[in-house]
């Protein structure tokens, strides 16, 4: 099949419309229940509006589609007209066009009909339309899809011709089937009707007879169309010309060469959203005959309901002058003040803006423009300023060593230059420049003006030498006045106050910490983290070409699937494709190898989790604000410090001084100690005078503490540095593997937990929220390849048990359980893709 060019498209759609697409469906092939109950019709037409609605997206004139029903209740098509008789039921529904959002509205009108129709004279219908409209446009590529569910009768006489015409069109036919086997998929229909199962073995029959043509199911084609794609498109060559020298003082000395440039890259982003209002106008049916309103009640069901029309927003700008004698800061709040008005201009068509006093309209032809030129403002009658005398082309201003060459500074696209394709002699010369500047390992600064007259841009030429052909590359540079040069003080070299350069210092790394940070940079390394090749050997895990821009695919999934349903309330936007989300989430392999490097570092840095700054009263009663920086690690807090932010917060109450006298034997807060302190802080409010707490001896009023119902949030519970609480660590550790980061160090603080509340007095009032939470940690290594981690718990957990004091009481609960809650063994494991070292026969023996 000869090369496909964007666009330049003819796609026939060739739909069955027959009464078994009426057949009611409420689950996928894959047993997911969906949104509402809908036909097989609907079923296969969402595959036909998404590809259409790809065209659409695309915008592309010379991308056009056809529709062609099969058992209509008509029969209208080119081929019953010539020859007066046959095809019968075959309706030519859409004429080949462009399409736009009316070709989905008339493919939402579709409904099945009485009486089947015969799929062979469709697709003969569709070929000779589609040739009849390409008559004269030979190079132009062709494509036919067939949708059908298979359970109407197909005369075979034709088959052989039929294959024969369509080889010689060069038209690729895909056969998109409701419920069809598909093993790629996979899926099987069992209990499909005789005339399904032949008709399946004849598409079959029919594609491997042609040159291009796939058959599937049509669960396995939607879930296709949702993968993320990439737009081709081939840039227009512009013709200017390169200049190396001063060709206008000395020719004999420059060179001018004529070239083509084309785009390289091409800066893609999701598509805008366009604003829309309600129009508030009076109907024309709601005009009574005395010329009034009809007031309408809108429970009466005799009146339809009113037609709601839409119109799109347009900007337009309005502008003020303050005639008052303001300062700057006025001026300031003045000029903000006009941008929010000119912005809910847009938001209402036939309110009025409410101007400020003092404001005065002016019109536009009274103003002159003015640019900003440090504090004050240089007026420019005339719009923009005189132009420099620049001429066409691209002129060469010198050379320099590519390893100078600072890739921060690239401002976006790159475009390709190349020789002139009509002119060898300049292909020769191109060539020329880009060897001698490859073997000399170096770039060009260059000076690029698209039009005479035009502004000038500064960039680099860097030479690209591919098999078969020579040429350069531009990338556009900033101007030396645009680059900000920022210095900061030496990271690795303090001088104290007395100018003495200090070894020794809180801010200066140790060889140690240096160490340990090197080690858990390399076990972040991700170019062996990836698949296994043929060999055995790893390759990176990301990969440019299997990576996509959520932002995009996301929002044209959105905007395709809001095309094709009805109600979006009723059918919401799907999850996105897998192939999306690829790079969402690290390589578990990779975050278990870094484990024991970020425990190092954590240890050697002295890492710990700082609870938040407590907002303190003031005497005025003002609170101050918490900002979103207050969160942020310190590399040593004292458990003092903490302790009095406590004690502040809290007032002096019995239950606050225990409390507090509790974190100082304890040595540190919690985090969620300092939740509570601000939120007592911040939330408490006294209900009445009465009520109101007595002042200190310094005249300040301690705040009240409110019910311990305040926040169910709240977990005093939790230790620093975990993120299981051991007030409810089964909710808290749903909730971490629901989020997937931190599944070992879930699994870890769970063990840890399970274990202090098990060697706790009175713990067998929690034996049953225990039991739970082991069974729920035993099925969560096991399917997160975390075996060894449960193995090494529940060695701990029955040596504590069993020990003096231990709980032998809990234990005996356990073996109660039996095997389900023995170790991992390695049968176990091989069965979800892991290892163990335990036996089967050794994790019988272990409950013993």
């Amino acid at each position: 099949m000869p090369a496909e060019r964007a666009g330049y498209t003819v796609t026939m759609f060739v739909i069955d419309v027959g009464p078994s697409m009426g057949g009611l469906r409420t689950h996928d092939p894959d047993g997911n229940e969906l949104p509402q109950e809908i036909t097989n019709l609907q079923w296969g037409l969402q595959f036909v509006k998404l590809k259409i609605q790809e065209m659409i997206f695309n915008g592309r004139k010379t991308d056009q589609c056809g529709v062609i029903l099969f058992g209509s209740d008509k029969t209208r098509n080119i081929v019953n007209k010539r020859m007066k008789d046959g095809y019968e039921r075959v309706e030519e529904y859409i004429t080949i066009a462009q399409p736009n959002a009316a070709t989905l509205a008339k493919l939402d009108a579709l409904v099945p009909s009485d009486e089947p129709g015969d799929a062979l004279d469709a697709v003969i219908v569709a070929v000779e339309t589609q040739d009849t409209h390409l008559a004269s446009k030979r190079t132009w590529t062709r494509k036919m899809m067939l949708i059908t569910d298979g359970d109407s009768p197909i005369e075979v006489e034709d088959l052989p011709e039929t294959i024969k015409r369509i080889n010689s069109l060069n038209i690729a036919v895909t056969i998109v089937g409701i419920d069809f086997d598909d093993e790629e998929y996979p899926y099987t229909q069992d209990d499909k009707s005789h005339i399904k199962r032949e008709n399946e073995f004849f598409y079959t029959r029919f594609i491997e007879g042609l040159d291009h043509g796939v058959v599937g199911t049509c669960a396995f084609a939607l879930r296709e169309i949702a993968r993320p794609d990439i737009k081709f498109t081939k840039s227009t060559l512009m013709g200017t010309t390169l200049r190396l020298g001063d060709t206008q003082s000395r020719p004999e000395e420059a060179i001018e060469i004529n070239i083509k440039t084309s785009k390289c890259t091409a800066l893609n982003r999701p598509k805008s959203w366009k604003k829309f209002g309600i129009r508030k106008k009076i109907p024309a049916d709601d005009i009574s005959d005395e010329g009034e309103q009809d007031e309408m009640d809108v429970d009466d069901p005799a009146r339809p309901p009113k037609k709601v029309n839409f119109v799109q927003l347009k900007m337009h700008t309005e502008y003020y002058v303050d005639r008052r004698d303001h300062n700057s800061e006025d001026d300031v709040k003045i000029e903000e003040q006009e941008a929010q008005l000119e912005e809910n201009e847009d938001e209402d068509l036939t309110g009025t803006n409410k101007i400020a006093p003092g404001l005065e309209q002016v019109d536009k032809e009274t103003l002159i423009r003015g640019f900003k030129y440090g504090t004050t403002y240089v007026p420019c009658p005339d719009g923009q300023f005189d132009r420099l005398p620049t001429t066409k082309g691209i002129d060469i201003c010198g050379f320099f060593p590519a390893k100078n060459f600072r890739r921060e500074l690239s401002m976006g696209e790159i475009q390709y230059v190349w020789g002139d394709p009509s002119q060898p002699e300049q292909q020769v010369a191109i060539s020329s420049i880009a060897q001698a500047m490859y073997e000399k390992n170096v770039m060009a600064i260059a000076r690029w003006v698209s039009k005479d007259g035009m502004d000038a841009k500064m960039g680099v030429l860097a030479p690209c030498i591919d098999e078969g052909v020579d040429c350069l590359l531009w990338a556009q540079m900033p101007f030396a006045d645009d680059v900000r040069k920022y210095t900061f003080a030496s990271l690795d070299n303090l001088v104290s106050k007395k100018g003495e350069v200090l070894k020794e210092h809180p801010y200066l790394p140790t060889e140690k910490q240096l160490e340990v940070m090197d080690d858990f940079v390399d076990a972040m390394d991700l170019m062996n983290a990836g698949e296994k090749d043929d060999d055995g050997n790893r390759g990176p895990w990301f990969d440019t070409r299997l990576s996509y821009n959520p932002a995009i695919h996301r929002i044209k999934q959105a905007q395709f699937h809001a095309a094709v349903v009805s109600d979006l309330n009723v059918n919401p936007v799907p999850p996105p494709h897998p192939e999306l989300l690829t790079y969402f989430e690290p390589p578990r392999r990779v975050l278990k190898r870094a484990r024991d490097a970020i425990e190092a570092c954590k240890a050697e840095f002295k890492v710990k989790q700082v609870p938040k700054r407590v907002a303190r009263a003031r005497n005025d009663g003002h609170v101050h604000a918490r900002d979103d920086d207050d969160e942020m690690l310190l590399l040593d807090v004292k458990a003092p410090l903490r302790i009095s932010q406590s004690q502040s917060a809290l007032g002096a109450s019995p239950a606050n001084k225990a409390k507090a006298k509790a974190a100082e034997t304890d040595g540190s807060a919690t985090e969620d100690d300092s939740d509570a302190e601000d939120l007592l802080a911040a939330s408490a409010k006294p209900s009445a005078a009465a009520d109101a707490p007595r002042p200190d001896k310094r005249g300040h009023n301690p705040l009240p503490t409110p019910a311990r119902s305040i926040s169910p949030e709240i977990d005093p519970a939790r230790a620093p540095g975990r993120i299981i609480g051991a007030t409810r660590p089964l909710d808290d550790f749903s909730a971490n593997i629901a989020r997937g980061d931190m599944v070992s160090k879930a699994v870890e603080d769970l063990g840890v937990v399970i274990i202090e509340i098990v060697m706790r007095p009175f713990a067998s009032r929690r034996h049953a929220e225990l039991m739970q939470c082991l069974e729920t940690l035993r099925d969560t290594c096991l399917k997160e390849d975390e075996i060894d981690a449960w193995n090494t718990f529940m060695k701990d957990l029955k040596d504590k048990c069993t020990s003096e004091p231990g709980n032998r009481q809990f234990w005996a609960e356990v073996r109660t359980v039996g095997r389900p809650m023995s170790l991992i063994s390695d049968k176990e494991a091989e069965e979800h893709g892991g290892t163990s070292d335990v036996s089967e026969s050794g994790a019988i023996k272990f409950l013993d």
